[in-house]
């Protein structure tokens, strides 16, 4: 029945896309796809307010075509799958209004995941955010290599007309440039890249501002003042400038991209800060976990100012027979400036092992099997003006750690990953 419904939407979306002709930006990458998607939409829409992004996590063979169909229809049962047939019918033999900017994240967890897509989505733009060395989903293939390949047919799909937008600062994203038929635009913090980021500052809750980031938004000779609010880390800065670069292919300027990312907010479980009990802080990374955007995670804690400095570290999934290798490398990192580390889960016993080998005293070092007891003990731990981390795979479901310290829990269906 899957099969069948795959290609019924598969078959609907191709015609579709065909008739509306619909600007097609596509984006993938190991990490930072979602949040790219959402910065994208909020500089496209404010250029063609008939701009669409993939709902939630649409990503895939079955999400891609769901979003080139219907805006935000949640599949719950046969009226559903109903709903959006007839939507994609009534689209065919009617003339309807239609969005005329498509952003469609593309995910990758297995050989010929992107092919597939591409075969009936011919992106006008390509975006690639970041894949580093060990990255997510990678143990259905070979390695990152094979990973690498998987990601570039993006790029190869772009017609010469189109636009390659790539992550200067990932070496293994960069060398996607020599794969593309089309122009190649390049983003990043290298003095190289094409769009770039210069004076990057974070701001705590504790410089007495309003907490977040800001930059200098640099292209072509010319830059713009930027600022993020209560989001934190490089790689939510990657995030806009991918957008950025995505803009400045639409033919907006710095000014107006700049105005537009005022109305971009960082998605619930993405290096967002959250008011905490005891008068903490709490940055909130739950959605997912993988070994590029950990270390990043943890970056930004160290930088960012506060009293304490406090880890919360769940498992990362899917990264197969690297995981060991993985996390022990996360422990190292964490041991570098953590006063306390919270490890929940079978593999994240492998953090904890290395942070003690790396010099972080076993008394500051906390292990739990599930979120519930992590959670409670974190409570009593916290002290006054706290710097938290909470970071995991999606499956590890850290979010209940996040709820069961933040300030306000009646706001949590609001503010964390559901």
């Amino acid at each position: 029945m899957r099969a069948l419904l795959q290609n019924i939407l598969r078959i609907l979306a191709t015609f579709v896309l065909k008739k509306y002709r619909p600007y097609v930006i596509a984006v993938t990458g190991s990490v930072g796809k979602t949040s790219t998607k959402e910065a994208i939409f909020a500089v496209s829409k404010s250029f063609e307010p008939k701009t669409r992004r993939s709902f939630a996590n649409y990503n895939t063979e079955i999400g891609v075509p769901l979003t080139i169909l219907s805006e935000k229809e949640k599949i719950r049962g046969f009226r559903s799958w109903l709903k959006v047939i007839l939507k994609g019918l009534t689209l065919l033999a009617l003339r309807l209004d239609y969005p005329k900017i498509l952003i469609l994240e593309m995910a990758a967890d297995r050989p010929g995941d992107i092919k597939y897509l591409t075969e009936f989505v011919k992106p006008n733009v390509g975006v690639v955010t970041a894949i580093g060395e060990i990255p997510v989903h990678v143990e259905f293939f070979s390695g990152p290599k094979a990973v690498a390949r998987e990601k570039a047919v993006l790029i190869e799909s772009v017609a010469p007309s189109g636009r390659s937008i790539l992550n200067y600062d990932d070496e293994v994203v960069l060398e996607m440039k020599e794969k593309s038929r089309a122009r190649v635009l390049t983003f990043g913090f290298s003095p190289e890249a094409d769009v770039k980021a210069t004076n990057y500052e974070m701001r705590s809750p504790a410089s007495g501002d309003q907490a977040g980031i800001s930059f200098k938004l640099e292209y072509g000779g010319s830059f713009v003042p930027a600022r993020l609010y209560d989001v934190f880390g490089k790689q939510a800065v990657y995030a806009v400038l991918a957008a950025a670069s995505c803009g400045l292919v639409l033919g907006m300027n710095l000014v107006e991209i700049s105005e537009a990312l005022k109305n971009y907010q960082s998605p619930p479980g993405r290096m967002r800060m959250i008011k905490g009990i005891k008068n903490a802080w709490i940055i909130d990374d739950t959605y997912n976990a993988s070994p590029l955007s950990t270390m990043a995670a943890l970056e930004a804690l160290r930088a960012i100012e506060g009293k304490r400095k406090i880890a919360v570290l769940g498992d990362m999934r899917e990264i197969g027979k690297y995981s060991e290798e993985a996390h022990q490398t996360i422990g190292e990192k964490a041991a570098e400036f953590a006063d306390l580390l919270f490890t929940v889960g079978e593999k994240a016993r492998f953090i904890k092992s290395a942070a003690i080998q790396y010099g972080l005293s076993e008394e500051k070092i906390f292990h739990f099997d599930t979120q519930e007891e992590a959670g409670r003990a974190l409570q009593n731990a916290i002290k006054q003006e706290d710097i938290i981390l909470i970071k995991g795979s999606r499956a590890m479901k850290m979010e209940k750690i996040v709820e069961e310290i933040m300030a306000e829990p009646q706001r949590a269906g609001e503010l964390l990953v559901r």
